[in-house]
């Protein structure tokens, strides 16, 4: 700080003369050119919101970001008062050639404004007081040629000055500055060598290990869907011939829906409420996959505490599900009505009973029997389940209490999925090489066992032998689309979530064509895996295997158990086939949280040095939220939640999702992102399909979805309308944001005359839109004036008042890096900063 700067600072005026003093300054809000030196006195200074305003600053600055306090009312010392000190400056200012000794402020002082953070600086050094009105303020540094001249001299030094105290600064912001960029022309190819173990992202993080992203994608992907879900479409839609359809939806949606979502994450560094940047209008998208995923890892995470009390209860010598003598077991239980074959001795009734020598032997007719007597033969497992485990009720409108048994297990559940999520991605990282691995381990010795069993061969045969007239049925089609949406997980932003900690550079084709691939292999190899067992259950029970085959949680907790007390070791099938279970359901869980932890830290950055409280905050309300699946009446709160949480919504999501990326961003535009980011240019059919191919076919999925639509019934129940009403309104909740944030940025929008072009500005990527680090930036060379680095770009151009809370409120928007003009215009010429390409 210069000898006039403190006089001037402290109110009292120098003893000698100084050059051009009283020059008035020449401003402009749209160029801020280089700079050789000021000389104190008046300089006009211009708001971005009012060009011509008359305000004028009595100073000595430089050009950056300049903080406007008002201290009239603070008779603090003035250093105490800093928001910013460096290690070097002295505690006190004392002014051997003014009359003070020591800097202090009076309540006449006006307000002290002082540069904050000007080119990585921790501090500048220059002091001043401005008899200024709040706001923000744009200063040029630019004095008229006649009045003055520059000192190229004078520029190299200030120059190099600040490139040294960029570099020396580069780990303290959030973009790492570059000063020495070369032309593009020039720019040496991109090192594109990543170092694992060492993030790369210092604020955000990266995944640790070469496989955690892979092995977490893999692991979200392949969930319970894979098990209880796929094999039971594959025989109710032609067998073998479902496959077709299948993998043509996999092929024309899956995989391009999929390598979208992880693409966008890890190119952009940021969640599924903050990726959003490249068409600020569209960020409701953001939110509604947060919602959709936070309302499916609910009740989802209920299907893993089945799971965990199932894999507990299986380690007794006799299962609990195996006979027909405990007190849950009802008259109609199986092993007290057996089915029997009515010789010519022995009493045939017309109620399908059989008697010998006036005792009863069983049912000689099951048909007969449940169509005279009312009365239907009940498996041992089905009445465990129902009388047991979950004691379920008449309906939706007789909850109950919650279960002690199911409360507790919940409450283990989510204990589990906070302790594996501790730390984010570096303990999930590690988690995800046993849960992801291991249900791969027990399919393949489930397999092998499978097959050897009795009737194995007609299970099997039931699932692959295929009716190819099926294809010409159109839900065939329907439910092969949906089962992607469900099973590869696009439009639920853990995709998205993933990636975003993924390395610059990763090769995230690969990735996506290698998960992709492996949960659909996944979902076939475990068809047979459950037919196998099927088989040899209906060979058991002498049925066919149509009598046996369902889905959901009646495979599950039903169907399987009692394929598996037939087996050798039942105890050994049991623990392996739920620890399984576990393992497949908690990847998905832990992906799904994982979007939504990351969606709110991103949005609230403040928060992500607090992620555990963040996690521990969301585990809590999603366990109370949960505790009414817990009560006899839950299990129809989890059906009508999984009948419409994330059904035609979630399509909705997923086709606007790729139109905006297509049509409003710039399907050439993201093309460029791709190629800078993997090295070479996608292949053309990636573009047909997101221009085209993929939208039409949602286009055709959601139609079909509405025009056959049925109520939803758990079994034979049907649930009352005002419990339609309420699934209807779970499935609004979610995309309701997405016209809600569209009608909220466009109203808090100040630029644009009418309301069309604030939806265009709205459509235009924001300053802060594209890699996370400045030398990646640095490679976005195809958009004319893209920025480097935002946050030295906007230190040059603005004041930014911290106390200017009205102002700032009606004249900024929401974003720091779109304050008055980061939304692509600026105030004089009205033009986006960068163009389409």
């Amino acid at each position: 700080m210069t000898w006039w700067d403190l006089c001037i600072s402290s109110g009292v005026a120098p003893q000698q003369g100084t050059r051009n003093r009283g020059q008035n300054v020449s401003l402009s809000t749209s160029t801020i050119p280089s700079y050789g030196e000021f000389e104190p006195g008046p300089r006009q200074a211009s708001s971005p919101l009012t060009p011509d305003s008359p305000k004028q600053f009595l100073n000595h600055v430089d050009r950056g970001v300049y903080v406007i306090k008002d201290l009239s009312e603070d008779p603090e010392p003035f250093l105490d008062r800093l928001p910013y000190r460096t290690p070097t400056r002295p505690k006190e200012i004392r002014l051997s050639p003014c009359d003070n000794n020591i800097l202090t402020t009076s309540p006449d002082n006006g307000r002290l404004t002082t540069p904050v953070q000007e080119q990585g600086q921790p501090e500048s050094p220059h002091v001043f007081l401005s008899p200024v009105d709040k706001g923000i303020f744009v200063i040029n540094s630019t004095f008229d040629s006649s009045q003055t001249s520059l000192s190229n001299n004078n520029n190299d030094a200030n120059n190099d000055k600040k490139k040294n105290h960029a570099e020396k600064d580069k780990n303290s912001k959030k973009y790492i500055t570059n000063q020495n960029e070369t032309p593009s022309a020039e720019r040496k190819p991109p090192d594109r060598r990543q170092i694992y173990g060492v993030d790369e992202n210092k604020e955000r993080g990266n995944w640790t290990g070469r496989l955690d992203f892979l092995l977490s994608m893999l692991g979200y992907c392949v969930g319970l869907g894979n098990i209880w879900r796929f094999p039971y479409l594959c025989y109710r839609n032609g067998g073998g011939a479902f496959l077709l359809p299948f993998i043509i939806m996999m092929l024309l949606i899956g995989i391009p829906l999929f390598y979208l979502e992880a693409a966008l994450g890890q190119f952009c560094s940021r969640g599924p409420t903050t990726c959003w940047e490249f068409a600020p209008l569209f960020k409701g998208l953001g939110i509604a996959m947060i919602i959709m995923s936070g309302l499916t890892s609910i009740y989802y995470n209920v299907l893993i505490t089945w799971s965990v009390l199932y894999f507990f209860s299986s380690f007794t010598s006799d299962l609990p599900w195996s006979n027909c003598d405990n007190k849950w077991n009802t008259k109609d239980c199986t092993l007290k009505l057996p089915k029997v074959t009515c010789f010519g001795t022995e009493q045939k009734f017309a109620n399908g009973t059989c008697y010998s020598n006036h005792v009863f032997k069983g049912i000689w007719n099951d048909a007969i029997f449940k169509n005279v007597t009312g009365r239907r033969r009940v498996s041992p497992t089905e009445e465990y389940w129902n009388n047991k485990f979950l004691s379920i009720s008449s309906g939706i409108d007789d909850l109950g209490v919650p279960k002690y048994e199911l409360a507790l297990g919940l409450l283990f559940a989510w204990i589990l999925c906070f302790l594996c999520l501790l730390k984010g991605i570096k303990t999930t990282g590690k988690v995800v090489y046993v849960t992801a691995i291991f249900p791969y381990i027990v399919l393949f010795i489930l397999f092998f066992r499978g097959i050897t069993l009795e009737g194995a061969g007609q299970g099997i045969y039931y699932y692959i032998v295929p009716n190819f007239e099926r294809l010409l049925d159109a839900k065939v089609w329907r439910d092969a689309a949906v089962q992607i949406f469900y099973s590869m997980g696009p439009g639920w932003g853990g995709l998205i979530a993933l990636a975003s900690y993924n390395r610059f550079h990763n090769n995230v084709f690969r990735d996506s064509l290698v998960v992709s691939l492996g949960d659909c292999v996944t979902s076939i190899f475990g068809g047979f895996v459950i037919f196998s067992f099927l088989g040899h259950m209906a060979s058991q029970m002498n049925v066919e295997v149509k009598d046996v085959v369902t889905n959901g949680a009646g495979l599950a907790f039903v169907v399987y158990p009692e394929a598996i007390q037939s087996l050798p070791l039942p105890t050994l099938w049991s623990i392996l086939f739920f620890l399984m279970l576990i393992t497949l359901g908690i990847d998905s869980q832990f992906a799904m949280l994982e979007s939504v932890l990351t969606g709110i830290v991103d949005y609230f950055p403040g928060l992500r040095s607090k992620k555990t409280l963040v996690m521990l905050a969301i585990s809590i309300v999603f366990y109370i939220l949960g505790l009414p699946m817990t009560t006899p009446g839950g299990m129809y709160i989890l059906q009508l939640m999984d009948h419409y949480v994330a059904s035609w919504s979630l399509l909705i999501v997923g086709l606007t999702e790729v139109l905006v990326i297509s049509y409003v961003y710039g399907i050439n535009r993201y093309l460029k992102d791709l190629e800078i980011m993997l090295g070479r240019p996608p292949f053309l059919c990636w573009k047909i399909c997101w221009m085209f191919v993929s939208p039409i076919i949602i286009c055709i999925i959601l139609l079909f979805a509405w025009v056959d639509y049925s109520p939803i019934q758990y079994g034979s129940y049907s649930y009352p309308e005002w419990a339609e009403a309420l699934g209807w309104l779970m499935s609004f909740f979610s995309i309701i944001f997405i016209p809600i944030v569209m009608l909220y940025k466009i109203n808090k929008e100040d630029e644009g005359k009418n309301a069309w072009e604030k939806v265009k500005l709205l459509c235009t990527p924001s300053r802060e839109w594209g890699p996370a680090l400045v030398r990646h930036r640095e490679l976005v060379d195809y958009v004319d004036g893209f920025v480097a680095d935002p946050l030295v770009e906007s230190g040059s151009h603005q004041y930014v008042n911290y106390g200017y809370d009205a102002s700032m409120g009606s004249h900024t928007t929401t974003d720091v890096s779109r304050q008055s003009w980061a939304s692509g215009y600026t105030q004089n010429s009205h033009v986006s900063y960068e163009s389409a390409v």
